[in-house]
């Protein structure tokens, strides 16, 4: 029985894009129409997208589930794209998870994590702390640079003791759980917020599936679910530049007095001006780590 929803959007001569599955894209400069559709997608798709190149020009793939609220996004998505060829299908899920099969290997992220999916789990190294992530539809497997800077991050602070086992930590988006999975990992606790419903189901298996359930608190909702004046040791979000730009003021208030502050999801073309709108919080000058066209800002 179908029970995913596939959509593909063609853009005709659009620019050439690297091909391959990836776990949430953002907006190509040189690319108005792939900027403003990447702008769209990105707050409703939270489990990401594949970008794929085809002589045509560039593919975007989304799957989402096949029940009423999946199929009012695909008529959205239509409505508000009316101009662009949308092929929508049904698939089976087993098939969507073949698929990610072949895409998902162990990959080692830094100088102390690995990530690992469950039919891999016995492959692991034994020098390397592993996080397991069943690769369903949230965003994070750690093959994509955004989440790569962050993992890379906490294991340099873990060894410097920037990041200590009973600090409390706050994962803003968290997707499938991975960065909040990683810091429990370390021996923090803490919370994971998605606005996603789906992702945060997602979060809360893998949390289970690494034993971390108990240190790894998950819930829908952002920062307006927290307690008021609640702050935290450590705090990463891993969206998008616009909103973290726009919740600068809020989520630098989420931050205990010395306490640490990781963001990414951000062009490295952009991280210049998320770094501004967070000093003028009175915070001081981040640090900035480049991974191709990708960029995490630290303050620690």
């Amino acid at each position: 029985m179908s029970d995913l929803l596939r959509l593909e959007i063609c853009l005709p001569g659009a620019a050439p894009v690297v091909g391959g599955l990836v776990e949430e894209a953002l907006p190509d400069p040189v690319d108005p129409v792939r900027e403003e559709l990447t702008a769209w997608l990105a707050p409703r798709l939270a489990q990401g997208w594949e970008e794929m190149d085809t002589p045509e020009g560039a593919v975007f793939r989304i799957h989402v589930d096949d029940n009423p609220a999946g199929r009012e996004l695909a008529d959205a998505l239509a409505a508000a794209w009316p101009h662009l060829a949308i092929r929508r299908e049904s698939v089976v899920s087993e098939d969507w998870g073949a698929a990610w099969k072949a895409f998902f290997t162990p990959i080692a992220v830094g100088e102390v994590f690995e990530v690992l999916p469950p039919w891999l789990v016995h492959e692991g190294h034994a020098d390397r702390t592993p996080i397991i992530i069943e690769p369903k539809m949230a965003f994070g497997t750690g093959h994509h640079p955004t989440t790569a800077l962050c993992l890379e991050l906490f294991g340099e602070m873990s060894g410097t003791g920037r990041i200590a086992p009973g600090m409390r930590f706050l994962d803003l988006g968290t997707g499938s759980g991975i960065l909040g999975i990683g810091l429990c990992r370390l021996g923090l606790s803490g919370i994971g917020l998605d606005i996603d419903p789906q992702a945060v189901f997602c979060a809360a298996e893998n949390a289970q599936a690494n034993g971390v359930a108990k240190a790894l608190r998950t819930a829908v909702g952002s920062l307006d679910c927290l307690a008021p004046g609640e702050r935290f040791d450590v705090v990463v979000a891993n969206i998008l530049a616009q909103p973290l730009t726009a919740m600068a003021p809020h989520l630098a208030a989420r931050v205990a007095p010395g306490g640490a502050l990781i963001l990414s999801g951000i062009l490295a073309e952009q991280a210049d001006a998320v770094a501004a709108a967070y000093r003028r919080t009175g915070l001081p000058e981040p640090v900035i780590r480049l991974s191709g066209e990708w960029a995490a800002l630290a303050w620690s």
